[in-house]
């Protein structure tokens, strides 16, 4: 299989979908030129008026990809970077999410937003965030956070075939890593959690670049005799909680990490259905990874200061194998 990057594997999917399928259309800000992280590269090349340049204005690019996908259109559209999205968050949250319901299910809305998400070093607080969070609280949306380059393909392919508003998260940082991705047509089906590595003593829960950290963090708690299993999310709605729940069972321990903000981050959400659930079941309360509740600095060692990485996951599930276990009342 060939070796392709995050971004060639996504680019591949895209000539795949779009050879296939002539609905599939492109929309963005300049990208005819490829996108703001080539991501987009030799599209127009092949597929000439089937990749639109558009103004401009978030707002217009959601709205027209959602009104195209209304009439039989299959768009996939650029924000270049997720806080742009925040500019069509009317279009996002009262239409594209709201419309097969408030028509009784007579449309289909097969729209995929992609968006740069994540730090990279020095892209400071209006192109550094993470805001998975929001758009998964929003009834309708689709969520999904790729860490591999075969996942990242297939999620990609999955995605664009969806019926309903997609938005598809493409972490900045881990663009150039590399994996094994397979040539053709095929999918990762939106909804199923990856066991990456298995354990006994604590769950590690992540998605995206924290699920890279996360494997290196495996491997650092190996070394001190802590069996730890990661649970990849790939997609953050639907939620795959049975193998979340399956896996913290095991273990008794849970770890919940994403480069978000931890106060109102997506960990909330999946420390609070595992207590509700295995509350009777787990040594030690849920322990969340997250960015501390602050604007993403410029500098490296405050960028560093407030985004997690490795290190603080080592040290939460580390904490949580060494404490006393919790005694019931």
């Amino acid at each position: 299989m060939p070796l392709l990057s995050m971004g060639q594997a996504t680019n591949d999917a895209m000539r795949v979908v779009m050879r296939i399928d002539p609905d599939v259309i492109v929309l963005g800000e300049d990208i005819r030129w490829g996108g703001s992280f080539g991501q987009f590269r030799g599209l127009y090349e092949e597929f000439g008026e089937r990749v639109i340049d558009m103004p401009i204005s978030e707002s217009i690019i959601v709205a027209a990809s959602a009104g195209a996908a209304m009439r039989g259109m299959r768009p996939v559209a650029s924000m270049s970077f997720v806080e742009f999205s925040m500019g069509a968050m009317d279009e996002l949250v009262n239409q594209a999410a709201k419309l097969r319901y408030m028509f009784g299910g007579q449309t289909k809305v097969p729209f995929v937003l992609r968006c740069a998400d994540g730090t990279i070093r020095s892209a400071a607080a209006q192109h550094s965030e993470s805001f998975e969070a929001l758009f998964a609280h929003v009834p309708g949306l689709k969520v999904v956070a790729p860490s591999t380059a075969y996942d990242a393909k297939g999620l990609l392919i999955a995605s664009i075939a969806d019926d309903n508003p997609v938005i598809y998260l493409e972490n900045k940082k881990i663009q150039p890593t590399k994996g094994e991705v397979p040539e053709g047509l095929y999918e990762v089906p939106l909804g199923k959690a990856a066991v990456r590595h298995e354990g006994t003593d604590v769950t590690i829960v992540a998605y995206s670049i924290q699920a890279v950290n996360g494997a290196e963090a495996v491997q650092q708690l190996a070394k001190e005799g802590i069996s730890a299993e990661l649970i990849d999310l790939r997609t953050i709605v639907p939620l795959d909680i049975d193998t979340v729940l399956t896996s913290v069972h095991k273990t008794r321990r849970a770890v919940v990490c994403h480069e978000a903000w931890t106060f109102g981050g997506f960990g909330a959400e999946l420390a609070a259905q595992i207590q509700e659930q295995l509350f009777d079941v787990l040594k030690a309360p849920v322990l969340r990874v997250g960015a501390k509740h602050a604007h993403i600095p410029f500098a490296p060692n405050l960028e560093r200061a407030v985004v997690p990485a490795t290190e603080e996951i080592v040290e939460a599930a580390r904490r949580l194998v060494r404490q006393p276990d919790r005694k019931a009342s």
